[in-house]
């Protein structure tokens, strides 16, 4: 009986370890790259088949990430965010408030879900990070990076999904002492902090990435990019990247020992070779009409491709080199993701667009609107088993796409 009981509290924490993979923004790596196959190369004329649609949402921006068979985001209704359970049929499994929500401006979640095993992880736009219960959504624990870590929140509100990493979830509160941290994912219990530049936060969810056997965390706050030892919080490299407002939405790509980062307002983009430690950096290429403001990048074959913001042409750049190889007003500017040899272009007019990633051209291939919904069309979509999630504000639209 004894080692009956030893045997299922091992597996339990075994469920629970570190070797568990976190779903979350952006695909598998946070990348923007979703390892699908056998996905349609080109569309209906009327567009992909709507599987199904969910509209009472409520405002917001965040996106939708699929795990454990089921499918999560969150939204805003009446001022009180709420994360929201599907499955994968569309069916509303659960609807768990978590406190107010942004109302300020630009009205609703930013942030998306994480999900780790049985833990669900979310920080509001007020700055509150949260652990659910996944099975039921009730609350685990809860922090305030403002009142608790000294933080103080932004013009258009906190817009950071947070990192996990086995036992360790990072979060950027913007205090002069408590600038980034790294708390227990179980408990919420502080591990360390970081001055970091004292900087406020700038919209940014950190990447977390393995260099030369060292993890680093690198992040935008207001007007630089920095780099940060995992394990410790030390300040590795700080490299000045500021624009008008201060907004960095866009998380780098890091690559072959190199981080592109790029945002909006006219700055554009660039990137920096890490030192063979990751301990300093050096000056790359920079190129000012690369200035996405929100909507991410994806590295493939060695070329980059993303759309502008005050330069509203999509753009596909030599990472080697940072020369452009087009540019294209063919759609509006958006966001990006790719699978399965095609680019999935969503713009903030509603365009719905599958392109043939060639740095020769834009090749748009098939296009379709999405007209449900209401507002913004800023969230970026996620793809899983063959379906194409899309949340435009008070609508969740899942899209055949196999």
């Amino acid at each position: 009986m004894k080692r009956l009981i030893f045997i299922v509290i091992a597996f339990a924490l075994l469920s629970e370890g570190i070797s568990q993979e976190a779903t979350r923004w952006r695909g598998p790596s946070g990348d923007g790259v979703y390892a699908e196959s056998g996905l349609l190369k080109q569309w209906p004329d009327n567009g992909p088949e709507v599987l199904w649609t969910y509209e009472e949402l409520g405002q917001g921006h965040s996106s939708a990430i699929v795990s454990n068979g089921s499918v999560y985001t969150s939204g805003m209704v009446d001022g009180t965010g709420f994360l929201y359970k599907f499955d994968l049929e569309g069916n509303l499994i659960y609807k768990q408030a978590y406190g107010p929500e942004y109302t300020e401006s630009w009205y609703g979640t930013r942030g998306t879900p994480v999900i780790v095993g049985n833990k669900i992880y979310l920080e509001s736009g007020h700055g509150k990070l949260i652990c659910f219960n996944e099975i039921d959504g009730e609350i685990v624990w809860s922090k305030d990076l403002f009142k608790d870590f000294d933080g103080s929140n932004i013009t258009w509100g906190v817009n950071e999904t947070p990192v996990v990493d086995g036992r360790i979830i990072y979060a950027t509160p913007g205090g002069t002492k408590y600038n980034v941290v790294a708390l227990n994912r179980y408990s919420g219990d502080l591990i360390w902090t970081s001055e970091g530049l004292g900087e406020l936060s700038a919209y940014c969810t950190p990447l977390l990435f393995n260099h030369n056997g060292r993890k680093i965390l690198a992040t935008h706050t207001a007007s630089h990019l920095i780099g940060l030892d995992a394990a410790s919080g030390k300040v590795l490299w700080s490299h000045k990247q500021p624009n008008k407002y201060s907004v960095h939405a866009n998380t780098p790509i890091y690559h072959n020992g190199e981080l592109f980062y790029f945002s909006g307002y006219g700055k554009g983009g660039g990137k920096v070779k890490l030192s063979e430690d990751g301990s300093s950096i050096s000056k790359g290429w920079f190129i000012k009409s690369v200035d996405s403001r929100m909507g991410g990048a994806v590295l493939l074959d060695g070329y980059i491709y993303t759309s502008g913001d005050m330069n509203r042409e999509w753009r596909c750049l030599d990472w080697e080199s940072g020369k452009e190889m087009y540019a294209s007003t063919d759609i509006g500017k958006g966001v990006v993701i790719y699978a399965d040899g095609m680019l999935y272009c969503y713009t903030e007019k509603g365009e719905l667009a599958l392109v043939k990633p060639d740095p020769s051209g834009f090749h748009v291939v098939s296009k379709t609107k999405v007209t449900l919904g209401s507002e913004q069309h800023w969230a970026h979509p996620a793809i899983y088993d063959g379906v194409l999630y899309v949340r435009h504000g008070q609508a969740l639209i899942s899209y055949k796409i196999k």
